[in-house]
């Protein structure tokens, strides 16, 4: 299968696109061959410009080979490519406001609601490998999913990105255009931005650091107490906690705030086990191991120093 690609340059448009393509095609039919072909086309090609128009005939000159000699071809019309590692300042906005962001270098915007399609450098390398083992639909193609969105909005979330280092919120990294745009954006740290600090509070007692916010699933902390030390003594009205002893040995105290009745139960790191507080039981913990205790903290919602839902009960 031969793979067409376009050139960049606006005085290329013709050479690297029709003409290019216009000669394959032609050597092809004097050699007798039926050899599938797949250019890379683009949405362009729809449109009165010389970037477009030059693709246009390109598609063309694929039609008329396979109308002739029955060859598959595959067109795929791509949009806005984006992905891990593109050059910025050259050819993809993306490229360069990620590289522009993560270096503190200022980002131009002539028009924040300029509408942008968008396609993930991965999904296209899949669709175009699948060329390979599986039968398409010959004819014109498109790579999925699409990100319809807008050059204003893309710039906003590279910009949420940067400021969770400082927030700690991170955005909602795991599906659809935020994932591979947080992927991309990750792409462009040299390596002394690899890591960054985290807030902790440290007294008598040990330290507690929060490490990570979300903005529908609560956030991530943790603590250290050391032995002998009790953490806690308060009640919930609404907020869950779950507590993951990672290290140490500790005591969980419970008592309902109405009934009286109490509750304890001890938990080694040894045997992972998730210990949950439910509203209304007032709760704290206690090292009763010879080592310090670190326990991992999940909250299901970000603590709010104006509304903590914190309420001090010792036990």
């Amino acid at each position: 299968m031969l793979v067409l690609t376009g050139r960049k340059d606006d005085s290329e448009f013709q050479e690297g696109n029709a003409h290019l393509t216009t000669f394959i095609v032609d050597e092809l039919r004097k050699a007798g061959k039926r050899t599938p072909i797949m250019v890379s086309s683009s949405i362009q090609a729809e449109h009165d410009n010389p970037y477009g128009t030059s693709k246009a005939q390109a598609e063309q000159a694929l039609v008329e080979y396979s109308s002739e000699t029955a060859a598959d071809y595959y067109i795929y019309r791509f949009p806005n490519v984006f992905g891990k590692w593109c050059r910025p300042n050259y050819n993809s906005f993306v490229a360069t406001f990620c590289h522009n962001i993560v270096n503190d270098i200022e980002i131009t915007i002539d028009n924040p609601e300029a509408p942008v399609t968008l396609v993930y450098i991965d999904d296209v390398c899949a669709e175009l490998v699948s060329l390979l083992s599986s039968k398409k639909e010959t004819g014109l193609n498109f790579v999925k999913p699409e990100y319809p969105t807008t050059v204003g909005d893309v710039a906003k979330q590279l910009r949420a990105f940067k400021a969770s280092r400082e927030n700690l919120v991170t955005e909602n990294v795991g599906t659809g255009l935020t994932r591979t745009l947080y992927s991309t954006y990750l792409s462009y740290f040299s390596p002394s931005q690899f890591s960054y600090t985290v807030p902790s509070y440290g007294d008598e007692r040990g330290v507690f650091c929060e490490m990570l916010k979300t903005k529908e699933s609560g956030q991530f902390s943790f603590f250290t107490a050391h032995p002998g030390i009790t953490r806690g003594g308060h009640y919930h009205h609404s907020k869950n906690e779950k507590f993951l002893v990672i290290k140490g040995k500790a005591l969980f105290k419970f008592e309902q705030i109405i009934t009286g009745e109490r509750y304890e139960l001890v938990v080694d790191a040894i045997r992972p086990e998730i210990v949950e507080t439910v509203p209304g039981w007032s709760h704290d913990v206690t090292n009763v191991g010879c080592d310090e205790l670190v326990v991992m903290l999940w909250a299901n919602e970000i603590f709010d120093r104006e509304a903590p839902d914190t309420i001090a009960k010792p036990l």
